[in-house]
């Protein structure tokens, strides 16, 4: 399949369409996204690869709707809240500090509306699914990285989103702990139906997602199902 082959409009969580991005202007302008084309499905577990600097950020920000495309377009046709049924792990510590653990898992969930007991309830299940049920009453500072990213991945499945877009969540990690912490995002989306999207420069990591992209000089340059790579 090509990155630009498209599929049903029920079926697609995002679309970019020539999707562009670029930083700066004039003589400083940095071009991150070449017109990228592509669609995320229902179900896809996805690995976007390529070295630093390749545009691999950039192009999940786009996804995310973090950023807004400076030409093409970027839409979320079957996700009726937009953005909103989107969950965002990052590489590196994303939890507040004087928040303990339990209480970071929950904290999207209070934010959203649910009362503090139930999202507690639900942050503790989803804490439970990824082996870090014992964390709960610590505060981040208390837990090594590897256990901060796998908090990470259950403050995501407690939101159930459709879609999962997780940027280098292994980069600062070593092989095992990096291991741990993909087993808990592809249990997030096995358990929520969710499409997963990682950005890697891993072998090993998209090795163990379905289908890849590689990504040079900001642009989308190949795509493959994991058992067509030598």
């Amino acid at each position: 399949m090509s990155p630009h082959e498209t599929a049903p409009a029920d079926d697609v969580l995002v679309a970019c369409d020539d999707a562009a991005l670029t930083f700066g202007r004039g003589a400083n302008a940095v071009v991150a996204v070449h017109g990228a084309t592509l669609r995320v499905r229902a179900g896809d577990r996805l690995a976007v690869v390529g070295p630093s600097g390749s545009g691999k950020s950039s192009l999940l920000h786009l996804l995310a709707g973090l950023e807004r495309p400076t030409s093409g377009t970027v839409s979320w046709p079957a996700l009726h809240a937009g953005p909103g049924d989107i969950g965002l792990v990052f590489q590196g510590d994303s939890l507040i500090p004087a928040l303990d653990v339990v209480e970071n898992t929950a904290l999207p969930l209070v934010l959203a509306g649910m009362p503090d007991d139930r999202a507690r309830q639900e942050a503790i299940a989803a804490l439970a699914l990824v082996n870090a049920a014992e964390l709960a009453e610590r505060l981040p500072e208390e837990i090594s990285g590897g256990q901060a990213q796998r908090v990470a991945a259950a403050r995501v499945l407690a939101q159930a989103p459709r879609l999962i877009l997780a940027d280098e969540p292994t980069g600062r990690l070593d092989h095992t702990t990096g291991g741990h912490v993909l087993d808990a995002l592809l249990t997030a989306a096995d358990r929520t139906g969710a499409a997963l999207v990682v950005t890697t420069h891993d072998p090993a990591v998209a090795a163990r997602l379905t289908t890849r992209l590689a990504m040079r000089d900001g642009r989308l340059i190949t795509r493959q199902r994991a058992e067509e790579t030598p």
